[in-house]
């Protein structure tokens, strides 16, 4: 074996105790490589999770694939086929698996354990790698790491236990590895979960020199009888928005198509704004754990829908029973400028911006009217949070 062969094998591995209390100010063990097989790329989960046989072992969605489901009807406009994301491809994939594995869906996979449910999830950060390395801004990608999937089994209702994360690269550059790392640790601590381990690849000639791609694992908990799984969702039930900081970790195929076409660079000013492109782009994306764990345990919430790659119009239904449907009103919170922004230089459709982006928010409550009239009360003070839509008879997302 040569030794460039040899230094593909190698690496470090690390790991925690499981016992060990929530401590970050513990140094990480050492870390040992191994490669293992992602289908992570593009960003689109399986559909809702049935929860209703309660043994039953259900597999985790951990396969991300395609974020927008349909290319825009509008003439014109940027899509994100456009940018590369082949929808048909990640659907016909989702298909396959599917057949291999009939229990799998969700936004988190749910395995029972005595009387509760372990919830695990995984996805990345996707091509915002990419402005990551262009900018050098490495501080923050951990954090969005850590919220893509601890946002997303929170939505069943679980509190994350623990994380774990994979870090590639081709040659190891310690210093910004400790960026990222650090990141992660800073997400983990925002949403109350342990760093268990994790893993380093050193990976020569896989990928270009200073860049690197990363993936997290969370695994949380929750009490079989208290899972949010939408089943009591009915018609006339709200819906309760939770702001997002920007574009959070999705679509960044069709922004990164944009900024290209703008003619403006990472360094100018956001349009009218008072950040630069970079800093609106790179905002870290909000983890939503304690804040919606605090609602749950005030009662009324009967589904959650993580707001990432197929925005509005595919994640929402998602929580609902068969033949209900939603309707957002479209003027009910502030759209952020960095989103009025793309798809002005875009010329992106309304309905293509809705399939592929947050649009300022991250987190989708479905909640009774009692508790949506407590929830928006409680948030003049503590939190912010706005009534965006309402549930109705007829399945789909309208706007109004």
């Amino acid at each position: 074996m040569t030794n460039s062969f040899a230094a593909a094998n190698t690496g470090t591995l690390r790991s925690v105790s499981a016992s060990i209390k929530h401590s970050f100010a513990e140094p990480l063990a050492s870390r040992t490589q191994f490669c293992t097989r992602s289908f992570c790329c593009i960003s689109r989960r399986h559909s809702r999770l049935s929860v209703s046989a309660p043994e039953r072992v259900s597999g985790c969605d951990g396969r991300v694939f395609a974020v927008s489901k349909k290319d825009s009807d509008g003439a014109g406009g940027l899509t994100y086929k456009d940018a590369g994301v082949d929808i048909d491809a990640g659907t016909e994939l989702v298909r396959r698996i599917a057949k291999m594995a009939p229990g799998i869906g969700g936004f988190g996979g749910l395995f029972p354990l005595g009387d509760s449910y372990l919830v695990a999830g995984t996805d990345g950060v996707g091509t915002k790698l990419k402005l990551a390395f262009e900018t050098g801004i490495h501080e923050t990608v951990g954090i969005d790491l850590v919220a893509m999937s601890v946002n997303d089994i929170v939505t069943s209702g679980a509190k994350p236990l623990f994380f774990l994360d994979y870090f590639a690269t081709s040659h190891l550059d310690v210093d910004l590895a400790e960026k990222v790392v650090k990141g992660i640790v800073d997400g983990c601590q925002q949403s109350d979960c342990a760093l268990l381990g994790g893993e380093t690849a050193e990976m020569p000639d896989f990928y270009k020199d200073g860049e690197y791609d990363l993936s997290g694992f969370a695994v949380g908990i929750v009490k079989k009888d208290s899972v949010i799984d939408g089943r009591n969702i009915v018609a006339g039930d709200v819906l309760i928005g939770l702001p997002s900081s920007g574009v959070h970790s999705n679509g960044f195929s069709l922004v990164r198509r944009v900024l290209a076409q703008s003619g403006l660079s990472l360094k100018d000013q956001l349009p009218g704004e008072a950040v630069t492109l970079s800093e609106a782009l790179m905002a870290p994306t909000v983890i939503y754990v304690k804040q919606v764990l605090d609602l749950i345990g005030k009662g009324g919430v009967k589904g959650i829908a993580h707001v990432t790659g197929g925005g509005f119009t595919d994640n929402i239904p998602r929580v609902f029973p068969k033949g209900l449907g939603a309707v957002i009103y479209k003027d009910s919170w502030e759209v952020p400028p960095v989103f009025k922004w793309i798809q002005q230089a875009g010329g992106i459709e309304d309905a293509e911006m809705r399939r592929t982006f947050n649009m300022g928010i991250g987190m989708v409550l479905v909640v009774s009217q009692e508790a949506s009239d407590r929830i928006l009360k409680e948030a003049n003070g503590e939190y912010t949070a706005y009534r965006i839509g309402a549930v109705v008879s007829e399945e789909g997302v309208k706007y109004q």
